[in-house]
């Protein structure tokens, strides 16, 4: 499998890994702070150093591609795709949504594979990005911004399977959903060591994306806002 840098700047956690063979090499991340301008830069290096120590070559960037944060958004993928020109190797893009799937497929143990998985990421007021996907990741409900409201998911509940509500918006899907087969997964964040599957599999597929023109998949436009507190 190849050598792949990993970044995840989507949320508040900014991380990177370095990865083959299905295993984390080298990984920096901070789950706080969305201080990704500030760290992105040193903890890929910090893996770019380990590499170069054990004489690895890398083979391809990967870069979560979103929903997410606007800057953090930016912010990782202007580094992935410099970082891939310069060495020129391939670029590779990871759906957000789905590696929080996979954090929580690879991490539950009791999952029986009946169960319907809603990532959802924190957007404004009730409002989350989210989506529902199967064991496979075949698309149960496509990618949508949505506000919560006690029918939501009514069509996913409905038909008695698990279904599984996680990331950093599921806490006011909790204010609102309480039909019995619905759970929510605690602490569950999109971090670069989870991105391995996706990453590798892109690869194989020769699956990568245009290291100029590629823009993050921010699913609804940008909603600039006056600040509470104008100056005069």
């Amino acid at each position: 499998m190849p050598v792949i840098l990993n970044i995840e700047t989507s949320t508040a956690p900014c991380s990177v890994a370095l990865t083959a063979e299905g295993m984390v090499l080298c990984h920096r991340e901070m789950l706080e702070g969305r201080n990704h301008a500030t760290l992105l830069s040193g903890f890929i290096k910090d893996c770019l150093d380990f590499a170069a120590e054990k004489e690895l070559s890398l083979e391809a960037v990967a870069v979560s591609m979103g929903p997410g944060s606007y800057t953090g958004l930016r912010i990782g993928l202007s580094e992935a795709k410099g970082l891939a020109y310069a060495l020129d190797i391939p670029l590779i893009g990871v759906d957000t949504l789905q590696l929080l799937c996979c954090q929580v497929m690879f991490t539950d143990p009791e999952l029986t594979g009946e169960e319907i998985f809603v990532p959802m990421i924190d957007a404004r007021r009730m409002e989350v990005y989210t989506a529902a996907y199967d064991m496979s990741l075949s698309t149960l409900m496509p990618q949508q911004p949505l506000i919560l409201t006690p029918e939501s998911y009514s069509d996913l509940l409905a038909t008695g399977r698990p279904v599984l509500f996680f990331g950093d918006g599921s806490a006011k899907a909790r204010e609102v959903i309480t039909a019995p087969n619905a759970r929510f997964v605690p602490d569950i964040h999109p971090l670069a060591i989870d991105m391995i599957a996706l990453a590798e599999r892109a690869y194989l597929n020769r699956d990568f994306i245009d290291k100029a023109y590629s823009v993050p998949n921010y699913i609804k436009d940008f909603q600039a806002t006056r600040p509470k507190n104008p100056i005069v």
